[in-house]
């Protein structure tokens, strides 16, 4: 999206299919998900909200107690001209319902889900609470029920691993060793054979032979369900590169996280995703304007105590959000030119539907600010 002087977040969001948003931990990203998932709701369009964290603050954002796998609808206000669907990610479900998408036949699911090797899978390999959020976004992606799906993503490294999922599961598919373990071994090929068995049998002495072998059945009754897994992949990473997804850093004026957002921005880059936009959030408000307070400071004398303290306590204030904005200037190179807004501190916590509606709409509002060359 070309950013001009007018330009606001919601036309970016409007002319988005997905919104991804991303940032450190503690910044306000649930929150913010949540707030644009509403107003666009009432803006009209049909929404899904989506969180990969396993730290389920989405569903306390939009006043449920859980979030399951499957798209619950939110009660929204009778001015609301669209719908809101919210979701968590079920990483076992999910992975099940992959299995049974690409297997050839009811022996085979059967094979794979009893194994002792899956049935830990869900829980202890690397990356794949990431593969099936990939999966479950594709799913919501082609979903005629959503014009709009809102990524609510864990912080920085988690969302880092989330976007170079796909590419990760190609390169893993394609492995010499997986590939050796799901097919047989052709005859001119057999010397190979005889060292794959070796290496496993060395591997058998460090975790046992029964682990080694239940690895290797799951591996073989995985074959062919392969092929399916890279096909999808690959239109997954095809999704997140299009010119209909777009991405929202969430930060704060706070020095750690404001050096995690530039660092993200820089990693994302390196991958070819661009940060649309930076929200930066829970910026100190400005309660007096630079002119009202040196008037009010020159009548100090004539102003009771506790007006003093008052007009004191406001003075750190101001002093607060410039260092806040120096902070902000001196990071602002790392945003690699995406255009920016800041929200000031809420003042309470966003914790209700009415409150998140306000909240989205002092988003949608807001004009984007372009960084200088």
């Amino acid at each position: 999206m070309k950013v001009n002087p007018t330009s606001r977040l919601s036309d970016l969001i409007e002319s988005k299919r997905t919104i991804v948003t991303l940032g450190p931990g503690g910044v306000g990203k649930t929150t913010i998900s949540a707030a644009i998932a509403i107003e666009s709701a009432y803006k009209g369009r049909n929404v899904a909200v989506v969180t990969i964290d396993p730290a389920k603050r989405l569903a306390g954002a939009l006043g449920l107690k859980s979030l399951s796998n499957t798209p619950t609808p939110i009660v929204l206000g009778a001015h609301a001209k669209g719908t809101l669907h919210a979701l968590m990610l079920d990483v076992q479900e999910t992975f099940e319902q992959m299995v049974k998408n690409y297997a050839s036949s009811q022996e085979q699911i059967d094979e794979i889900l009893a194994n002792k090797i899956y049935q830990n899978l869900t829980q202890s390999l690397s990356g794949t609470q990431e593969y099936m959020a990939m999966e479950r976004l594709w799913e919501l992606h082609n979903d005629k029920r959503f014009d709009l799906i809102v990524v609510d993503t864990p912080p920085s490294v988690g969302a880092l691993d989330f976007l170079e999922a796909p590419k990760r599961l190609v390169s893993f598919l394609d492995n010499r060793v997986f590939q050796l373990l799901i097919k047989p071994v052709p005859l001119y090929l057999r010397p190979l054979s005889v060292a794959t068995r070796t290496l496993l049998k060395t591997i058998s002495k460090v975790v046992g032979s029964e682990v080694v072998a239940d690895a290797v059945e799951f591996f073989r009754a995985f074959s062919g369900i392969e092929e399916g897994f890279k096909v999808r992949a690959k239109e997954i990473g095809d999704l997140i590169g299009s010119q209909s997804t777009g991405f929202i850093g969430v930060t704060s004026p706070q020095s750690l996280a404001l050096t995690e957002t530039v660092e993200l921005i820089r990693r994302l880059s390196e991958t070819d995703i661009s940060i649309d936009a930076v929200l930066v959030n829970r910026v100190t408000p400005q309660f007096l304007g630079s002119e009202e307070h040196l008037e009010l400071a020159s009548d100090s004398v004539a102003l009771s105590a506790s007006l003093v303290t008052l007009l004191n306590n406001s003075d750190q204030i101001a002093k607060t959000r410039e260092h806040e904005l120096r902070r902000l200037e001196k990071h602002r190179a790392g945003f690699n030119s995406a255009p920016y807004l800041l929200l000031e501190n809420q003042g309470q916590e966003v914790a209700t539907s009415s409150a998140l509606k306000r909240l989205g709409n002092e988003l949608f509002v807001q004009k984007l600010a372009t960084p200088d060359p």
